[in-house]
């Protein structure tokens, strides 16, 4: 339950400090005095967005903290969840700065905004004035019928398999639009692929068929130029090879009286060795070169096919137009398989679907089954709310259709009176008939929510007198079992609570409106609520009725 909140620099309020205790807790106060900003600081440690008009004093740090005893409320999982420590008592913290950012922690660890609306999810249920209006929403009406049905776990079931359902046929469907849109290409595709494939493309042949069209070309500057290199080297009478066969003899001749002429003539010889081998490739080569008009014309219309075709998909290498090939026949082979894979689809759509029937007809066979004890239980509490003669009935409408709460369609219909047909809450219910509607139907929900706290904020819209007394009974009644805190202008319901708070207004010492909550004692408590029966003007017989209804609460 909520044991503390301390909120500094948030709207109207500059520092307040208030503790609460379990019960029944009520908080009053004039319109305008602020009972709203209460709410709406709770709600940002709870994990609401944060704004910076919030903020009282735009330089200075707004702080919002809350004190929860969370000790069996089955909360450990949450922080084990999210590598916190669990304790017995668990302070949130939710810190908005001048320029707008915003820092969670929870005991004084710092968590996203996820984790802190997580745990404030599980720790109070805040009922604003404007949820009333959620009465009417198909939304809230299949929820409040899947919590009694105890269909969560089903319903996660349920929103698995049919979200992996809607993927299906959303691939089925893509899949389906891209091979119409690639059917109607698919011959100018295989074109282009049978044109490579024709030609018969292999790795690093450009570079080789440049290099023979220049020896083609150039063949006769080629062998001219190797005949004449082997002649130098060793055919001409003055050949290198001569030469250095002369050179050697003069050197051997010497030898006998200069040892190192011998020397110097074995390295000659071996310099005629090389320059033999050398002259034999040259002649080997010069063999080779042909002046081959066939083949110089083959290699022309090779090349200029790979430069046409370079130039037709704007590429450069035929390795290039080698990856394109690649893509064009796995593009191919795709478009020649979409049959296969849609049909693959469908058939796992339709597994999908049968599940996603046999999943959606439990959850309504289970809000079925529910439907009687929960229209029983919202009549009952109709009756003890003043009205004897109203019908609540609750409508569940199968559909061809599913969505992510099953095929059913959930309607709930009312009447306060004998001679009306329960029809659409929005077009037979008074503001205070929907909020004693609402009051049930939260009774109902919170019983097995097994949250620690829920606040109302003026459930009690449109009621007075006798039925504000019973509705005061009810709330009280919940707050035997959990945590009440219960904002309200009806006196009547004031005088149940075990604690009542004060909220108004003030001039601080700089002369500005703040706002500030008191815990009141038993004799403010009965002039609080004397103001609330006449006014500023209390009179002997406000305050005596104030003595009344005080007394009658503490005999509930």
């Amino acid at each position: 339950m909520l044991q503390s909140l301390t909120i500094e620099n948030y709207a109207l309020i500059d520092k307040l400090h208030i503790t609460f205790s379990g019960g029944l807790s009520i908080i009053t106060g004039e319109t305008g005095a602020g009972k709203s900003i209460l709410l709406g600081a709770l709600s940002l440690i709870l994990g609401q967005r944060a704004d910076t008009s919030a903020l009282k004093d735009d330089t200075k740090n707004c702080v919002v903290e809350g004190e929860f005893s969370i000790d069996g409320y089955g909360l450990s999982t949450v922080f084990e969840e999210n590598d916190i420590d669990y304790a017995p008592v668990v302070t949130l913290r939710r810190m908005i700065v001048p320029g707008g950012k915003s820092r969670a922690f929870v005991n004084d660890v710092p968590v996203t905004l996820n984790v802190l609306k997580e745990l404030g999810e599980r720790l109070i249920d805040i009922h604003s004035q404007h949820q009333n209006l959620i009465l009417n929403s198909s939304v809230f009406q299949m929820a409040v019928l899947d919590a009694q049905a105890g269909n969560n776990e089903r319903l996660q079931q349920y929103r698995k398999i049919f979200s992996a359902y809607k993927t299906t046929c959303a691939q089925w469907q893509a899949l389906q639009d891209k091979a119409a849109r690639s059917k109607a290409d698919y011959d100018y595709l295989q074109f282009q692929y049978n044109e490579l494939q024709t030609v018969q493309l292999k790795p690093g042949e450009q570079q080789e068929l440049e290099d023979e069209l220049a020896q083609l070309t150039h063949a006769e500057e080629i062998k001219l130029a190797l005949a004449k290199g082997c002649a130098l080297l060793q055919e001409d009478e003055n050949s290198v090879d001569n030469l250095l066969r002369d050179a050697g003899q003069s050197l051997q001749r010497i030898a006998a009286v200069l040892p190192a002429a011998a020397a110097l003539a074995e390295r000659i010889a071996s310099c005629r060795v090389e320059l033999r081998d050398v002259a034999s490739e040259i002649a080997s080569g010069n063999e080779k070169i042909a002046t081959d008009a066939n083949r110089l014309a083959f290699v022309e219309s090779r090349l200029n096919t790979i430069y046409a075709l370079q130039q037709k998909h704007r590429v450069d290498s035929v390795d290039a137009l080698l990856v394109l090939q690649e893509q064009l026949g796995n593009n191919i082979y795709a478009i020649e398989n979409y049959d296969r894979q849609l049909a693959e689809l469908q058939a796992a759509s339709a597994q999908q679907l049968a599940q996603v029937k046999e999943q959606a007809a439990q959850l309504s066979q289970h809000r079925k089954e529910i439907t009687p004890s929960v229209t029983q239980y919202i009549t009952g509490m109709l009756r003890l709310l003043g009205m004897p003669h109203a019908v609540f009935t609750i409508s569940i409408t199968g559909t061809e259709s599913f969505t992510g709460v099953g095929n059913d369609t959930v309607q709930f219909l009312f009447s306060a009176n004998k001679e009306i047909m329960p029809q659409e809450i929005s077009r037979v219910a008074s503001g205070g008939e929907i909020s004693r509607l609402m009051l049930c139907l939260k009774s109902l929900l919170v019983k097995g929510s097994g949250l620690p706290t829920i606040i109302f904020d003026e459930i009690d819209t449109g009621v007075s007198g006798e039925v504000a007394d019973k509705m005061g009974s009810i709330i009280y009644g919940l707050s035997k079992n959990m945590q009440v805190i219960n904002i309200t202008h009806l006196p009547q319901i004031a005088s149940k609570g075990n604690a009542h708070f004060v909220v108004y207004k003030e001039l601080d010492a700089a002369g500005a409106t703040v706002t500030r909550m008191k815990l009141l004692c038993a004799d403010e408590r009965i002039m609080e609520i004397a103001k609330m029966l006449s006014g500023q003007n209390i009179t002997q017989a406000a305050i005596d009725n104030a003595k009344e209804l005080l007394a009658s609460g503490e005999n509930i």
